[in-house]
């Protein structure tokens, strides 16, 4: 008698996997989390975490291992990016930039001199980051008006862009610019762009509701002076760039918003198990263990929309539509439960004396950045009626 296939879970680790998001964890909860409230206060990100971040091999987990990276999948840059957003969202995503746009950028697009100069920097100190929208191009990125003109061996750029992730703290951009308006979006054109390079200036840094220690900066290109050789791809194909790379950076901000629901939820069961009422644990209520079950049940069909577009993406097969239902459901989810452990809270769930406030505040982003959730819905609908 045949015996009968037994699927392997999605959610199911190989014991390297598994080491490695432990690891993780653990470096979240006993070096990351005493900071995690200053940091938002201050809204700024501590050097010596960030140092941290470089020790560990996380912000170089796809790079070549002879550029200094770990040489892995982008399924462990995921892992990476939930165990720390389970702890500090803030702290996800300035990995999931470095690894899931930046570093996957230049593994795709990045010619052999540039990815020889870039990674072992990216990989050892060098922080990364993506500048792509502007004051008129959010969700209509290809309306972007920053301008490249070409003079001889270098390009002229000129522009403004918002909403820089990284960019307090980051030595190399990947910019946008138009250097053939004529041609529409065919004229954009990506650029690595190094922070001391001439009439490139890093401006001010947002005051933000959520994910406050991460820094989210304006770049004015004023005549900045970027060599030839420093386009990344081919003049012309930026928004080929720009599309595959976002594609994959969606999977990552659904790590981010799987590992914030998950933090969220597991400060809702502990205080669920703690908090007395009526001679009791509230958590013996009904209202109270009814909408735990029910959001432990939405984070797992997050983690699994999230999990299998990563091993979509690993195993080279078209990950799109997963990739954009990945990022619409678990942010949906990452929100819902923010605010529903708030509830479990009550009164105390309000105050910034307990840590679930500071969820919801970061759970809001995950609908708005790297693609709306309306336009994650777009994509899917595009593809299902393709």
């Amino acid at each position: 008698m045949i015996e009968p296939l037994v699927p392997t879970p999605l959610t199911e680790l190989s014991e390297e996997e598994l080491l490695f998001k432990d690891n993780v964890a653990a470096f979240a909860n006993s070096s990351l989390r005493p900071y995690v409230a200053e940091m938002d206060q201050s809204a700024h990100f501590r050097e010596d975490l960030l140092e941290e971040f470089f020790r560990l091999g996380l912000m170089g987990i796809q790079i070549p291992e002879r550029l200094g990276g770990a040489e892995s999948t982008f399924f462990m840059s995921i892992v990476a990016v939930e165990e720390l957003s389970r702890v500090d969202p803030s702290a996800g995503v300035i990995v999931d930039v470095q690894n899931t746009l930046v570093n996957n950028a230049l593994i795709r697009w990045g010619s052999r001199e540039q990815q020889d100069r870039y990674f072992p920097l990216l990989a050892e100190k060098w922080v990364g980051s993506y500048a792509l929208s502007e004051a008129s191009s959010g969700s209509d990125a290809f309306a972007l008006q920053a301008k490249a003109r070409r003079e001889g061996d270098k390009y002229i750029l000129n522009g403004r862009k918002l909403w820089t992730t990284n960019g307090h703290e980051a030595s190399l951009f990947i910019v946008f610019a138009n250097a053939d308006p004529d041609k529409g979006y065919k004229g954009i054109t990506a650029f690595l762009v190094e922070r001391d390079f001439p009439g490139f200036t890093v401006g001010k840094k947002e005051d933000k509701l959520g994910i406050r220690a991460s820094s989210t900066c304006e770049l004015l290109l004023d005549d900045c002076e970027v060599p030839a050789q420093s386009v990344l791809g081919q003049a012309g194909s930026g928004y080929k760039v720009a599309i595959e790379t976002l594609n994959e950076g969606r999977i990552g901000i659904g790590a981010q918003m799987i590992g914030l629901a998950q933090g969220a939820l597991d400060h809702g069961i502990s205080y669920a198990k703690e908090r007395q009422a009526f001679g009791q644990p509230i958590g013996s209520f009904q209202g109270v263990s009814f909408p735990l079950a029910e959001m432990a049940t939405e984070v797992e069909a997050a983690r699994l929309l999230v999990y299998n577009a990563a091993r979509l993406k690993d195993a080279g097969k078209n990950y799109v539509k997963q990739a954009a239902m990945a990022k619409y459901f678990s942010s949906m989810v990452a929100e819902r439960v923010a605010s529903q452990v708030i509830d479990i809270y009550g009164g105390y769930g309000y105050t910034r004396d307990y840590p679930v406030e500071k969820y919801l505040r970061d759970a809001k982003i995950g609908k708005i950045y790297e693609g709306t959730s309306n336009m994650q819905l777009a994509t899917i609908a595009k593809l299902l009626l393709k």
